[in-house]
């Protein structure tokens, strides 16, 4: 039976999203500062971040946790490609990259006018081809999650990598620091965190919306504040339903904008994905540990 603290209902909706019973397992230890994960449907597999650590690790049912890469370039958020290839942020190169099936690396993006990019934080690719990534400065603020160094760039950018040409264009700058990005089950819709602070201390603790025209990003909106924590990376189930980090919990919100519900996590909440072989479970990495828990919701379809 699970413990009857892990789940907050706001919304009777969520009472149809979650499982009453279904208990949240730690499935891995030992981290840093867990991130990234990214699932693996025909391999069955999951595969994340320990940022500090300058490692991805990788989870299987019922099998030993192992390392998949070590040296990681401090690689933070990961996402597959239309042809199912392993797509990172690295914070300590400065670089998205793309994992071939030999193994080998090939670098997408390092520089944008002729200036290195901050450290890119999280990508997501659309069914065109095209690569969207956020790029704030967290990996370039000290030697914990990179290397410390002064931006060359003037501004916190989504980008945008053309698939057929790979000009990399600036799509959306107004942030203080974008962070997790995801498109709408549709695609027709881009949502950024933004987990920035002012210098003031306060923190907009908001994800943002956009319509997507084309290559470029219109129409920016505010789609949801968090009342707790600030946003970082999260995924949508295929209702729309949207999936957050923040603070020690996974928040739910409708596609209105309503916040549903919380599932508590005993450690700070840094990302999440879905995945297993239904796309049912929730797997969430949470500051030194990777967890789990079974929903009834199914996550949005991804290579």
């Amino acid at each position: 039976m699970s413990d009857p603290s892990l789940y907050e209902i706001h919304d009777p909706r969520f009472r149809s999203l979650i499982i009453a019973n279904a208990a949240l397992e730690e499935l891995h230890s030992g981290c840093r500062w867990a991130e990234g994960p990214v699932w693996f449907d025909d391999a069955q597999q999951l595969l994340w971040s320990d940022i500090p650590n300058q490692r991805m690790l990788r989870w299987v049912p019922d099998g030993p946790v192992t390392v998949f890469r070590q040296p990681s370039n401090f690689a933070n958020g990961h996402s597959r490609d239309r042809q199912g290839r392993l797509i990172s942020c690295e914070h300590g190169t400065r670089r998205v990259t793309r994992t071939e099936p030999d193994g080998s690396i090939t670098v997408l993006a390092d520089s944008f006018n002729g200036k290195r990019l901050n450290s890119p934080n999280d990508v997501v690719v659309h069914s065109d081809g095209s690569i969207w990534f956020s790029d704030p400065t967290y990996g370039i603020l000290s030697n914990y999650e990179g290397y410390k160094a002064v931006p060359e760039q003037a501004e916190r950018s989504i980008y945008r990598l053309d698939p057929a040409t790979g000009a990399l264009s600036a799509v959306a700058s107004d942030f203080i620091q974008p962070n997790g990005l995801a498109f709408s089950p549709d695609e027709t819709k881009l949502y950024v965190a933004d987990s920035g602070i002012n210098p003031d201390g306060t923190a907009p603790a908001h994800i943002r919306v956009y319509d997507v025209d084309g290559a470029r990003l219109i129409n920016s909106a505010v789609f949801c504040r968090l009342d707790e924590g600030r946003p970082d990376g999260f995924r949508f189930d295929d209702s729309g339903n949207l999936w957050t980090s923040g603070g020690h919990a996974v928040h739910c919100f409708a596609p209105d904008g309503r916040l549903l519900g919380k599932i508590r996590i005993p450690q700070a909440v840094s990302n999440l994905t879905f995945g297993g072989p239904r796309r049912n479970r929730l797997f969430i990495t949470a500051t030194q540990s990777l967890y789990s828990v079974f929903v009834t919701a199914t996550g949005v379809q991804r290579p």
